[in-house]
């Protein structure tokens, strides 16, 4: 797995100059405000030039300060409390508009997530379902509801699927006993990270079984543990983390898996269609 910035920062520190001293020392102890600070203002906060903050980026490996500024911004989402989100939510958004900048926010992690997501992890994930025993699908917290929609749709269209409720660690334990090398799981996790969600992904390894990870970076904590690593970008609009990428990403899951299996799921829908019908599931428009 790669290093954050503070394991970077950590390992030059030896060959700083008393200014790169200072720009560190500062991010360190405010990365929650430094990640939204322009070279230029990050110099004054410290007391050096811009030009320094920009050498201190190369120092480090970046190709510039705008590189470390979203390495910083991807360690913070997993660092911050939801009071320092709170906090900062002036920081993201600015002016009256707010509508507009949070749909230009989704719509740019949409875009984003189109570029980062493998094509090839997408694939292999879409054959691991279709071949599997049993799908279970596990998402925690605010990734809950990820979990909740994707089991819905492929409840209706395989006969063995399972969403891993949220509970104490040993009853999930319990719920993925009899996981095997013939099962998937689909394990679903943003920053912060469940812990709970990466022990189950661990567990299912262990046992074998075909593990997809849909998050948002290879540095996260279901990385390790995943065959194929779906990537969405869940951006900070407030406190509150952007889930449009992710739910976009799970309907692409659920098109290519339907695609694949055309016929039978054909099959399955006809036969719901006739007992929504029979028992009057849905209103009838007049």
């Amino acid at each position: 797995m790669e290093m954050d910035l503070f394991e970077i920062i950590d390992e030059r520190s030896a060959d700083f100059s008393k200014g790169h001293r200072l720009i560190a020392q500062y991010i360190k102890e405010h990365y929650d405000k430094a990640a939204y600070m322009t070279a230029q203002k990050l110099g004054e906060k410290v007391g050096v030039s811009e030009s320094t903050v920009v050498r201190f980026a190369y120092m480090l490996g970046f190709d510039g300060y705008p590189a470390l500024q979203r390495s910083l911004r991807k360690l913070m989402r997993n660092k911050l409390t939801s009071v320092q989100r709170i906090e900062m939510t002036s920081d993201i958004i600015s002016g009256e508009d707010i509508l507009n900048q949070v749909l230009l926010r989704d719509a740019e992690n949409i875009r984003r997530t189109l570029e980062e997501t493998s094509k090839t992890d997408f694939t292999n994930a879409v054959n691991a379902i279709i071949r599997s025993d049993t799908i279970y699908i596990l998402g925690a917290r605010s990734a809950e509801p990820l979990a909740k929609f994707l089991n819905y749709y492929f409840s209706l269209m395989f006969p063995r699927v399972r969403q891993v409720r949220n509970t104490t660690t040993s009853e999930l334990f319990e719920q993925l006993m009899r996981i095997n090398e013939k099962d998937v799981i689909i394990g679903i996790s943003f920053p912060r990270y469940s812990r709970q969600t990466e022990q189950m992904l661990k567990y299912a390894k262990n046992q074998n079984a075909h593990v997809i990870a849909l998050t948002d970076s290879d540095a996260s904590t279901l990385a390790p543990h995943a065959d194929d690593l779906l990537l969405a970008r869940s951006d900070m609009n407030s406190f509150a983390d952007s889930l449009a990428a992710p739910l976009s990403l799970i309907n692409a899951l659920i098109a290519a898996v339907s695609k694949s299996c055309e016929q039978s799921v054909r099959e399955s829908f006809e036969k719901l269609e006739k007992i929504w019908d029979e028992y009057e599931v849905y209103s009838k428009n007049k």
